[in-house]
C-alpha cells in the first residue's frame, strides 16, 4: 500500500469519527436548549434563598430554592453547537471526497491540500476555544446550583433535586457533560486532521517536485543502458609502421 493511500484511509477514518463526535455535541446541546427554553445555563449566576418550610413540600432540601439572577450569554451555548454542526457537515463532505479519491486512485492538488491544512488548523483553534468555554461555563453553573459545593449534593446528583425553576433541570448535567467530553474529542480529532492534512500536503509537494525530473532521469537511463555499453566498438585503423633512416 502506498503512502498516499494510507493517508487517505486515515483521513477517512478521522472524518467518520468527527461526524459521530459532532452529533454527540449537537444533540445534547439541542436537548438542553429545549429543556431550558432557549436559555443558556453556562456562566449563569444565582443564589440559594431560604423559604418558609410550611410553604414547601416537606422533602429534605425543600427549605431553600435556587434563584437565577442572570442566565448565561446565548453565544456560549451557540458557539459549541456551531462547532459541532460544522464538524458534522465538513466531516461528511470530506469523508465522501476521500472515498472518491480512494476509488479514483488520486489525491488533492497542491493548492487544495494547502487550503485543507489552513482550514483544519483554524477550526482546531476554534473547537479548542469552544471546549474551554463549555468547560468553564459548566463549572460556573455547577458552582451556582451547588452553592459553591456547600450543599450535600454533587453537580451530577443535584439534577435529580427539584430546583423550583421554570425550566427542566432533570438532566442538565448528563447533557452538558456529554457535550463537553464530545467537544474535547472533536478538538483532538481536528488536531489529528491537521496533522494528516499536512502530511498529504507534504506528499503532494514531493510528487510535484519529483514529477518533472522523471522524464529527464528516464532519458539519462536510456542513454546509459547496458545495450549501449555492450555494443562492439568500431575497429581502430591499422597503425602504419615508421622506418627510421
Amino acid at each position: 500500500m502506498e503512502l498516499d493511500r494510507r493517508l487517505l484511509l486515515a483521513h477517512c477514518t478521522a472524518h467518520a469519527l468527527s461526524v459521530a463526535a459532532g452529533l454527540l455535541v449537537v444533540v445534547p446541546m439541542a436537548l438542553n436548549g429545549s429543556a431550558f427554553k432557549g436559555r443558556c445555563a453556562l456562566f449563569s449566576s444565582g443564589y440559594w434563598r431560604t423559604e418558609d418550610p410550611a410553604e414547601m413540600t416537606g422533602q429534605p432540601g425543600d427549605a431553600s430554592r435556587l434563584v437565577v439572577q442572570q442566565w448565561g450569554p446565548p453565544a456560549a451555548c451557540q458557539f459549541a453547537t456551531f462547532v459541532g454542526i460544522f464538524t458534522v457537515l465538513y466531516g461528511a463532505a470530506q469523508g465522501w471526497r476521500c472515498l472518491f479519491y480512494l476509488h479514483g486512485r488520486h489525491d488533492d492538488t497542491l493548492f487544495s491540500s494547502f487550503l485543507t491544512v489552513l482550514l483544519s488548523v483554524c477550526v482546531f483553534f476554534l473547537s479548542g476555544g469552544a471546549s474551554v468555554i463549555l468547560s468553564l461555563g459548566l463549572v460556573s453553573w455547577c458552582d451556582t446550583v451547588t452553592d459553591d459545593n456547600k450543599l450535600p449534593y454533587s453537580c451530577a446528583e443535584i439534577q435529580s433535586v427539584p430546583l423550583y425553576l421554570d425550566v427542566d433541570t432533570s438532566s442538565f448535567y448528563t447533557e452538558l457533560s456529554l457535550a463537553q467530553a464530545s467537544l474535547w474529542f472533536v478538538t483532538s480529532l481536528w488536531l489529528v486532521q491537521s496533522i494528516l492534512a499536512f502530511l498529504r500536503l507534504y506528499h503532494s509537494h514531493s510528487q510535484h517536485i519529483s514529477g518533472p525530473c522523471l522524464p529527464r532521469e528516464k532519458e539519462l537511463l536510456l542513454d546509459h543502458s547496458p545495450s549501449d555499453r555492450g555494443s562492439p566498438s568500431p575497429p581502430l585503423p591499422a597503425a602504419t609502421p615508421t622506418i627510421f633512416v
